[in-house]
């Protein structure tokens, strides 16, 4: 079987050279045997959008899996020869001599099934009907994620991932994949997780989700077929998104209590930090589905493994057999320090391999995106050791 690698080239983008995978073409996975969901209903054939960068070795040993978080996609690096400006959203860890060096390693991106970016979803074609799913399409979990990405794992012709990882939604992806197929993962990287999510968490959810149910424009999900979009509530449900996203400390410094240009006496966007919600607001209802927003909230609000051992974390993670690494931010409130520590502790339960690092950062939850030093020093000594390993067991070879 082939290697694997990206389209690369694209030279006349800024991003410094040898310091980018490049120019990336997504591509198509289709699936025609049907994957039957936790929900109980099955896709009777679905696609999987996703992206390469790297080149997968002789031994098929170095493949690392990225899963992204809520509304982030498949295109994890590099950027598009018809798009220059669409930078993958994880540019500044996945690349040659970045933190996951793509000259050792092959790194897959995948977008979720229920999503709007490729992979099948809301928006996609229905096969029994002709028409788009919409409010029709299933409500997907995180376990069903991670059979979608076994399956395009075995098109691939990789049998055991070197390091599944992720942040956020992505992190209890790669919590589940241990779980889920612990003899398909050697090391599991949960960044800014959690074990389940907290009642305010599910609670800022549900408010997210009614913002949209309550718009008079979603029609219960068959929006499109009124010709309108539900822009008001998927404004305000990115605002209130948004704003779990960041932490006090970062708002402070950066909008503080600043004026666009004075008192106006209005419902108008006075403040700096109106003004900015608003921007993210407006921004994310041209390109965002509703549909895939509501599934993809609740998918969140769903993952807790424990449901399955009577609330035990550690007899949850018993399966796994992979080493670990999870990190931390402290301003994280959304998914705070204690949430990740709540993981080791049960791993350490279990006698599993653990490391933790918990990252002093001002950013929030959106730290684990951000430039910092400390932060990208332990995962690049994370897959150091990782590429040690693999040289070891070619030598050995």
């Amino acid at each position: 079987m082939p290697s694997f690698s990206a389209t690369t080239g694209g030279a006349s983008h800024d991003a410094p050279i040898g310091r980018s995978v490049g120019c990336v073409t997504p591509q198509i996975a289709h699936f025609d045997a049907p994957l039957t969901l936790a929900c109980g209903r099955a896709l009777p054939e679905y696609d999987l959008a996703y992206e390469t960068y790297g080149a997968l070795d002789d031994a098929r040993s170095n493949a690392v899996l990225v899963c992204h978080a809520l509304n982030a996609s498949h295109h994890v690096a590099g950027w598009y020869a018809d798009d220059p400006d669409n930078l993958g959203w994880w540019d500044n860890m996945v690349g040659p001599g970045k933190p996951l060096d793509t000259d050792r390693f092959f790194v897959v991106g995948v977008n979720n099934l229920g999503s709007c970016f490729g992979s099948t979803g809301p928006v996609s074609i229905n096969p029994a009907t002709g028409a788009a799913w919409g409010s029709e399409f299933p409500i997907v979990t995180v376990e069903d994620w991670v059979d979608a990405q076994a399956q395009l794992a075995d098109r691939l012709g990789i049998a055991q991932w070197a390091a599944v990882m992720g942040g956020s939604l992505g992190g209890m992806q790669a919590l589940d994949w241990a779980i889920r197929y612990p003899q398909r993962i050697r090391n599991a990287l949960v960044i800014a997780a959690a074990p389940n999510l907290s009642a305010e968490n599910i609670a800022f959810n549900e408010i997210a989700r009614q913002a949209i149910l309550t718009d008079p424009e979603f029609h219960g999900g068959n929006f499109e077929a009124h010709g309108v979009k539900p822009r008001r509530g998927l404004r305000v449900a990115r605002m209130i998104g948004h704003i779990t996203y960041l932490s006090d400390e970062q708002m402070e410094a950066k909008f503080g209590r600043q004026l666009r240009d004075g008192l106006k006496f209005s419902f108008a966007p006075e403040f700096q930090i109106e003004s900015y919600l608003r921007y993210q607001g407006e921004k994310f209802a041209e390109y965002y589905d509703a549909n895939t927003y509501l599934r993809i909230t609740k998918a969140l609000d769903y993952f807790d493994p424990a449901t399955r051992t009577d609330g035990d974390l550690a007899r949850a993670l018993s399966p796994a057999t992979c080493r670990f690494l999870v990190i931390s931010f402290t301003t994280d409130w959304r998914f705070p320090a204690s949430r990740s520590r709540e993981i080791v502790k049960a791993l350490v339960r279990q006698q599993r391999d653990v490391s933790y690092a918990e990252i002093a950062a001002p950013h929030g939850h959106d730290a684990f995106l951000l430039d910092n030093a400390q932060y990208h020093g332990v995962v690049r000594a994370w897959f150091e050791r990782i590429a040690s390993g693999l040289r070891a067991s070619e030598s050995q070879g």
